[in-house]
């Protein structure tokens, strides 16, 4: 008679995860982070493990992070977006991503120019 083994990560990504299994946001796994501040008091291991990570690398991706620290991407991605949510991580924003000074002055210029 042979022995069922079961595998101990398909109990470790429920327990990690705090019984979710989906994020509190919509990340990709090329989503960039970076570390906004210390890790928070009292916090997982693996949100401490992420924090370091990120602390030591600088900008890391979901998928790197998985990578890194030999976790599923979805695990990953529910970590990373408590960690997002309670400001300690951070998502850069490309200076390619943000408009233009003269086209907010426009718009400003345009709402002060509106009837009161």
């Amino acid at each position: 008679m042979s022995r069922h083994r079961r595998d101990p990560d398909l109990v470790r990504a429920y327990v990690r995860t705090g019984g979710r299994s989906r994020p509190t946001r919509d990340l990709d796994l090329v989503t960039l982070v970076v570390a906004a501040s210390d890790p928070p008091t009292g916090a997982s291991p693996d949100a401490r493990r992420v924090m370091n990570l990120c602390s030591r690398r600088g900008a890391l991706s979901i998928a790197e992070i998985a990578a890194y620290l030999d976790m599923p991407p979805s695990v990953v991605k529910i970590v990373v977006s408590d960690l997002l949510d309670g400001g300690n991580l951070s998502t850069p924003t490309p200076a390619q991503m943000l408009p233009e000074i003269s086209l907010l002055e426009e718009v400003l210029n345009g709402l002060r120019a509106l009837p009161a």
